[in-house]
Formats: C-alpha cells, sequence, structure tokens
C-alpha cells in the first residue's frame, strides 16, 4: 500500500508509547485513524490531540483480551469510516516474576492482552482486509518473541505466539496470492511505559498477582533502560510506514538483533551448545 490518504487505520494500544505515535503518524499522513485503548483518560487525551490538529480521529476504548470487543471495534470503524486498510494489532502489558510462581491469572492477562488481542485481530480484521481490495496488517511482537528472557515468560510466550502467527498468516496470503501485507513488529528497547502497565490491569486479576524482588529487579532495570536508552516511538512509527509500503515482514527496530539471532540459530544447529551459548 502506497498511499495513505483518505483510507481508514485502526491502532489498537493507541493511548501511548508505540500505538500513540503510530496513529498520529497515520493521522499525519492522511488517514481515518481508530485509536483503541483500555486507558480511557489518555485515549480521550491523544483523541482531543489529533482532533485539534485537524486530524479524522476518534477513540473506542477497548478490553482487546476480548473478541466480542474487538469485534465491536470492527463494527463501529466500518459503519463510520467504510472499508479498512491497515490494522496495527499493538496493544500490549508485562509482568515479572519467577515462571513457576506466577500466578495463573498473571498468565491469563498477559496472553490475553499480548496474544489473544492479536488472534482476535486476525480473525476479525483480515477478511476486512481482503473485502478492501488492498491493505496491511502489522502485529507487534518483541525482541522477546525472537529469544526469551527471564522472569517475563507469559509476555515471552505470548510474543513468541505472535510471530509464529503473522509467518502464518503471510505464508497463507501468499497461497492464495492475496494483495494484503502483513507485517511483524519486533522492537527492542522503545521509550514507553509498557513496564508499568500492570496500572491498567483489572483488579480482579491483580489481586492473584503476588509482588516478588524479580518483579522490583525487572521493572529497575527495564524500567530505567526504556527511558535512558530507549528508542523514541516516533522512529518505530517511520519504520511501520516504511514496512507498509515495501511490504516488508520483519520489522526489527535494532539491527543488533540480527547477530543475536544469528547465534541463536547456530547455537540450535550445535547440538553440543548449552542454552547460554546464543544469549545476548
Amino acid at each position: 500500500m502506497q498511499n495513505f490518504k483518505g483510507k481508514t487505520a485502526v491502532v489498537t494500544g493507541a493511548a501511548s508509547g508505540i500505538g500513540k505515535a503510530v496513529a498520529t503518524r497515520l493521522a499525519a499522513e492522511g488517514m481515518n485513524v481508530v485509536l483503541a485503548d483500555i486507558e480511557q483518560t489518555a485515549l480521550d487525551r491523544v483523541v482531543s490531540e489529533l482532533k485539534a490538529a485537524g486530524r479524522s480521529v476518534f477513540g473506542v476504548r477497548t478490553d482487546v483480551s476480548k473478541a466480542e470487543a474487538i469485534e465491536h471495534l470492527a463494527r463501529v470503524t466500518t459503519e463510520t469510516f467504510g472499508a479498512i486498510h491497515l490494522v496495527h494489532n499493538n496493544a500490549g502489558v508485562v509482568t515479572a516474576g519467577r515462571a513457576e510462581q506466577l500466578s495463573i491469572a498473571d498468565y491469563e492477562w498477559v496472553l490475553g492482552v499480548d496474544l489473544w488481542s492479536v488472534i482476535h485481530g486476525v480473525r476479525t480484521f483480515l477478511p476486512l482486509l481482503e473485502a478492501s481490495g488492498e491493505g496491511h496488517m502489522i502485529n507487534t511482537a518483541s525482541t522477546a518473541g525472537l529469544m526469551a528472557s527471564p522472569n517475563i515468560a507469559p509476555y515471552n510466550i505470548a510474543k513468541f505466539g505472535v510471530v509464529a502467527l503473522t509467518e502464518t498468516v503471510a505464508r497463507e496470503l501468499e497461497m492464495r496470492n492475496s494483495p494484503i501485507g502483513v507485517s511483524v513488529l519486533c522492537p527492542g528497547a522503545i521509550n514507553t511505559q509498557i513496564v508499568f502497565s500492570d496500572r491498567n490491569r483489572p483488579q480482579a486479576s491483580a489481586e492473584h498477582h503476588q509482588d516478588s524482588v524479580e518483579e522490583q529487579q525487572f521493572k529497575q532495570r527495564a524500567g530505567g533502560l526504556l527511558a535512558n536508552q530507549g528508542m523514541a516511538p516516533e522512529q518505530v512509527a517511520d519504520m511501520i510506514v516504511n514496512a507498509v509500503q515495501s511490504k516488508q515482514f520483519w520489522i526489527l527496530t535494532h539491527p543488533d538483533w540480527k547477530r543475536v539471532m544469528r547465534r541463536r540459530v547456530d547455537a540450535m544447529c550445535d547440538t553440543d551448545s548449552l542454552i547460554t551459548d546464543f544469549g545476548g
């Protein structure tokens, strides 16, 4: 898809971070943009800012872990703007702790937002993109979907799943000669607040979470890294626009990860290697 002007996009997790930057960039390109997020106050603020700049946007509070919420998002979008041409399944959360000590609720919350939301997005929006005759879907995974990191098992599982799902969709689109493009975004360190995403966790779910030393260390280390060294979300938005225009599948924000992945594959091929051999 080369031309964005006058077409319609849907972005989830659009009230902050990468989602906000992508929604802002697409609106600046002349698209009608529907912003979805569960954080109502932040969503309203971003929508107001974009409308004040003369952009064609509106917001829909959405619990992306629910199929019916994604279906409602699609229905409202088509009723308002007609055909949908671009979808960015981007919403994400994280929680930390040792794999065996995290609660079932911890796993369910992260997998619901980070993986099931993308599954719902594919099932709901992909037929609508194909019906429009052109378009592109971007699914946000992570470098944690390329190599697992300690103490964030639910996040790793979800992001590996997003990579697998998106690869599957790409192969299926190719098999049926579909005009629709698809990309998987694997961000490294980006200056966002995802480390503190528990601010949006439902109370009933949060009650089953136990604080841990591992979580405290994760928030301190990762929070500092993202804030002090993280790439600006606006740079990621530029990469996404370029990927859509060139129908690029992989979007790796940090080129150094190519070296990490080569080492990972080398470790797979070396039957005598230990799992630590491919660490970054």
